[in-house]
């Protein structure tokens, strides 16, 4: 069952199916609970996400974009290293992850930092050039 956004049903709001969809598909990525994540506010209007990625090392990482929408994804080995070992509490999680934020327009990355087990996505969002365009009226007959 889906629910529609009543917001996006005005008159007013022409055109922004594309706006309701990215809502709606960030609605289902908030569910995910693994990694847990930070967002936090930097100097200038950027953005940092901060994910907890204990375990895993640069090349089991994966920061990508595509469009509006930035994945982070961590895949893990065969578990074949693990399988010699005889656990006796698995407290740690050893599975892959594939995590999705919807970015605003002009939202760019910046860099990716792993550090201490957190990987830390900074996002820049330069200042907009205000645009003023004048629309010639023309008349009928």
């Amino acid at each position: 069952m889906t629910t529609r956004t009543v917001l996006f049903d005005s008159p007013f709001l022409l055109g922004f199916d594309h706006t309701r969809g990215l809502i709606e598909r960030a609605q289902r990525a908030a569910t995910e609970g693994y990694p847990p994540y930070n967002v936090e506010a930097r100097e200038g209007g950027g953005l940092r996400i901060t994910l907890a990625v204990a375990g895993f090392s640069p090349d089991q990482l994966e920061v990508t974009i595509e469009g509006e929408m930035l994945t982070v994804a961590g895949k893990r080995g065969d578990g074949a290293e693990s399988q010699d070992r005889a656990f006796l509490h698995r407290g740690i999680a050893a599975r892959g992850f594939l995590r999705t934020f919807i970015l605003a327009d002009g939202m760019i990355v910046g860099e990716a930092t792993l550090e201490h087990g957190l990987l830390h996505v900074d996002l820049d969002r330069p200042k907009a050039e205000r645009v003023i365009q004048k629309i010639p009226i023309r008349t009928g007959g």
